[in-house]
């Protein structure tokens, strides 16, 4: 079956660049090699490995690795992960050290260079750092519930932690110390993915509610704002802070390119009311105004934009707030409706169908020093696609379960 590429008509739209084809079984996880031409991915065929694209044009394996059990991106399916040491030609893997950091499955894995340090999590609901230099643990934390979203701000030693509650968690850590800054909650789903941008310092969220939220951490303000445009569970996140663009990808296939080179608006709360804030028609539990009116309660909505509780007749229509990060149409109330632009429903992000499960975006863009490749992962193939613009290049890679063959 070939992958369709359906994107709204807007300038930037992802192109098949080229694909790895020799997987027998899912690939876990995938990364782009930094300045050069290559990609290292890991399978649940126990192998790591090493693609070097040659003067064909193609990818070819430069040198791989079994390992003694299912690994996910150097984190296996129990309790270690293991690091290994790529020569300079990339023609030559040494196992350098296996850390023992936990009693149940590793489920993030999270190398900082900076610090020279590891951080992992698993569900044994443990946050735990090493030295790479060393081999040493430095320090655990026990969180609520399993997490699922890692990311890490090297100039504040901030961890930010994403658990199975929904719940992201802020942790400040020391060279042998942990201490909890804060905790925040916005999704209704388990939080299954984390990105962090450096520069703006905004932490986007993905969830198994379908939503993004991004916070605005740098800012202290608390604002959330949300971005609604997947039909399923987004599994991936990652982001181009030279061209502010948010890719995300879902279990259904769907890959969403954000524009967050936009001024958004925070989502309004929803109003308590007993009636029809337009109409003050009873709702169906105000039996007292029923009583009184004589009339039937109707059933209570909410305005996506005013956050008014309304009925049904005084929100019949429906629209897009591209901004307040609804790209689907959404219930409004009439009022609202009115005031909505053709100017306002301008989408802000590009919507693509790959018809297949994707795990996990990476990007390497033409900025950082070298010309962009990417990989998009399926069942036993990788593919390489890069991000088209009038601004920019860059390149995405997407993780996911079926071979994609190109149009």
């Amino acid at each position: 079956m070939a992958s369709e590429i359906q994107p709204h008509p807007q300038a930037r739209k992802p192109c098949l660049l080229n694909k790895i084809d020799a997987f027998q079984e899912v690939v876990s996880s995938a990364v782009i090699i930094p300045k050069e031409d290559g990609v290292i991915s890991v399978s649940e065929d126990r192998t790591v490995r090493v693609w070097l694209k040659r003067d064909s044009g193609q990818y070819w394996p430069s040198v791989y690795q079994v390992l003694p059990c299912n690994m996910k991106m150097c984190g296996n399916f129990y309790f270690a992960f293991q690091e290994f040491i790529l020569s300079e030609d990339y023609n030559k893997m040494s196992p350098a050290r296996t850390y023992q950091a936990h009693q149940s499955r590793v489920t993030v894995v999270l190398f900082v260079l900076e610090m020279e340090w590891l951080l992992s999590t698993g569900q044994d609901k443990n946050f735990t750092w090493h030295c790479s230099e060393s081999g040493q643990q430095l320090g655990t934390y026990h969180t609520a519930a399993w997490v699922t979203g890692l990311q890490f701000d090297v100039e504040t030693r901030h961890a930010f932690v994403g658990d199975q509650s929904g719940q992201v968690t802020i942790l400040k850590l020391e060279q042998d110390s942990c201490s909890l800054v804060t905790t925040f909650k916005g999704h209704t789903g388990n939080v299954t993915a984390l990105c962090w941008d450096p520069i703006q310092r905004v932490l986007f969220s993905g969830s198994s509610d379908h939503s993004i939220i991004m916070w605005d951490i740098g800012g202290r303000k608390g604002t959330a704002i949300e971005l609604q445009g997947h039909n399923d569970k987004v599994q991936g996140l990652c982001y181009a802070s030279h061209t502010r663009q948010l890719i995300s990808c879902s279990c259904d296939g769907g890959i969403v390119i954000w524009n967050m080179d936009v001024t958004r608006q925070e989502t309004p709360e929803w109003l308590d009311s007993d009636s029809c804030q337009k109409c003050e028609q009873p709702f169906f539990w105000n039996f007292k105004q029923m009583w009184d009116s004589k009339k039937i309660g109707l059933r209570q909505h909410h305005c996506r934009k005013c956050g008014q509780a309304v009925c049904g007749k005084c929100s019949s229509k429906r629209s897009t707030i591209p901004l307040m990060g609804f790209e689907f149409e959404v219930r409004v109330c009439d009022s609202c409706h009115e005031s909505i632009t053709d100017e306002d429903r301008a989408p802000t992000a590009t919507f693509h169908d790959s018809k297949h499960n994707l795990i996990m975006p990476h990007v390497w863009s033409a900025d950082m020093g070298h010309e962009p490749c990417g990989v998009l992962r399926f069942w036993s193939a990788a593919v390489c696609m890069k991000l088209k613009g009038q601004e920019c290049e860059a390149t995405v890679a997407l993780e996911g379960k079926r071979k994609i063959q190109e149009n």
